[in-house]
């Protein structure tokens, strides 16, 4: 049996702790986003009119605010300059929304700033996307040619620049609720209180990068574990 080693590897805690890291920093974004959903903001302002008032304040005048379909999937596209606001976001009067609605905003000044982290990840985004589907098949066919050391270290090389966005994304999305808190504050948007809690919708959110990021470091790990094993 050639491959019960790999497939019955006792390595695989690691994936079952970035699995469970995944799972447990999900369901925290969502339970502190639904329930600040319910707060409404002092303002009154709704997610759009938050990412409106804040491009405008910024003077960034050439980036649109739409909506789109969906729960939290909420994302700025610097290609096309759109802030794209989910269905809780979008028209949504809430600290939760406001908070989500100026990340976005703080990721377009980032871009407006030519923010060195954030230019990093997008330069990266193709090779992080060839690393994310054929590092790990690629790892699995050395290992099923009898244990090719050359193909066992291109595919862990190749996940190597998977796990590389994954860490450059951290500061990039920190940064950017940074920026959301500061002006959401600033303009006048929230009180002292509502900033507070914006802050937690924030915060979780933030913990799903850092979940993946972990996730994706144990992955690596494991398989240079297993290139090791193999060798020897």
């Amino acid at each position: 049996m050639p491959y019960f080693g790999y497939y019955f590897d006792p390595t695989y805690i690691l994936v079952l702790i970035g699995a469970v890291l995944s799972i447990i920093a999900s369901a925290r974004v969502n339970s502190t986003f639904n329930k600040y959903a319910r707060v409404r903001s002092m303002s009154g302002m709704t997610g759009a009119q938050t990412a409106e008032a804040i491009l405008r304040s910024k003077g960034i005048n050439d980036v649109r605010v739409e909506h789109i379909r969906g729960n939290l999937t909420d994302h700025y596209d610097p290609s096309r300059k759109v802030v794209r606001l989910s269905d809780s976001v979008y028209n949504a009067t809430s600290v939760a929304a406001i908070g989500v609605a100026a990340h976005e905003c703080g990721h377009v000044m980032q871009h407006h700033e030519k923010y060195a982290p954030l230019n990093i990840r997008t330069a990266l985004v193709p090779a992080a996307n060839i690393g994310s589907r054929l590092g790990i098949p690629i790892v699995i066919l050395g290992l099923i040619l009898g244990s090719n050391s050359v193909l066992i270290n291109i595919g862990i090389w190749v996940f190597s620049l998977a796990v590389l966005f994954q860490i450059v994304t951290l500061p990039v999305e920190f940064d950017a609720s940074r920026r959301a808190l500061v002006c959401i504050e600033q303009y006048g948007i929230v009180t002292g209180d509502e900033r507070a809690k914006s802050a937690r919708v924030l915060r979780a959110a933030a913990y799903t990068y850092v979940a993946a990021a972990a996730a994706s470091i144990l992955q690596l790990l494991r398989l240079v574990m297993l290139s090791g094993r193999r060798r020897d």
